[in-house]
């Protein structure tokens, strides 16, 4: 019963990574995403069978059908991310539990890709996952409201002092929105390893750019969000034992 589960996450996910890269690509262009599918090269609108995740990379080795160009990666890249992610939380939570904390994985990922990739943390994707994180399994909810609280005023405050101190934005608006909802989803006790996480992280990536001689600017190249909502990921894996890892 628990290869059913995993493999319904993973096939999900390729059905929901599919879709999402559709949508981190056209949205950040002001494109609408309800449009149907077509090449970006030549602008072929593309078959049913052309659409079927993953397999139809494999089957086109990669490229378009009619004129031959290579498909973006990222589109496989966020596809199999997705299924990764599906697959992992049902392994961990077979069931119902699993399947709304695979909608929220799909969901940080969203969030991941458009902080990575244009800086960005669309109140639309921020604000809702304050209350549906709410709705989740995992801590005590009064845990769960002072997670939400304290991390959006945190950031927030570290936005103004920084402000006040060099006298132009260190963090984007999005990021202390993004980790209220983080703190509502894990919790008060998770928000230090969460924070002291993703700076691990962010500090690791820059200094494998510095060893390569690639120089590190500012937040557009490490982006706060996408840290923490990677962080979190793991996060939504280990469950409510999150909060002992601190005490």
């Amino acid at each position: 019963m628990l290869a059913l589960w995993v493999a319904a996450g993973a096939v999900l996910g390729l059905i929901a990574g599919s879709f999402l890269a559709l949508l981190t690509w056209r949205w950040p262009q002001g494109q609408a995403i309800t449009g149907r599918s077509h090449c970006d090269a030549c602008g072929v609108v593309l078959g049913p069978l052309q659409l079927v995740p993953l397999l139809s990379f494999l089957a086109q080795r990669g490229r378009c059908a009619r004129c031959g160009t290579a498909i973006a990666p990222r589109h496989l890249a966020i596809e199999l991310a997705a299924a990764a992610i599906g697959a992992a939380l049902l392994w961990r939570w077979p069931g119902v539990d699993g399947l709304l904390l695979a909608l929220v994985g799909w969901w940080l990922l969203t969030l991941i890709i458009l902080d990575a990739e244009h800086q960005w943390l669309p109140d639309l994707l921020t604000l809702p996952l304050i209350p549906v994180a709410l709705l989740l399994p995992g801590p005590p909810l009064s845990e769960r409201l002072w997670g939400a609280g304290l991390g959006f005023a945190g950031l927030w405050l570290v936005g103004v002092a920084y402000r006040w101190w060099r006298g132009h934005d260190g963090l984007g608006g999005g990021d202390p929105k993004l980790l209220a909802g983080l703190g509502a989803m894990l919790g008060a006790w998770a928000l230090p390893l969460l924070i002291s996480a993703a700076a691990g992280v962010g500090l690791g990536l820059a200094g494998w750019d510095a060893l390569r001689g690639r120089h590190v600017t500012g937040m557009t190249r490490l982006p706060l969000g996408a840290l923490l909502a990677g962080v979190a990921l793991i996060g939504l894996w280990i469950g409510p034992g999150w909060r002992e890892l601190l005490r």
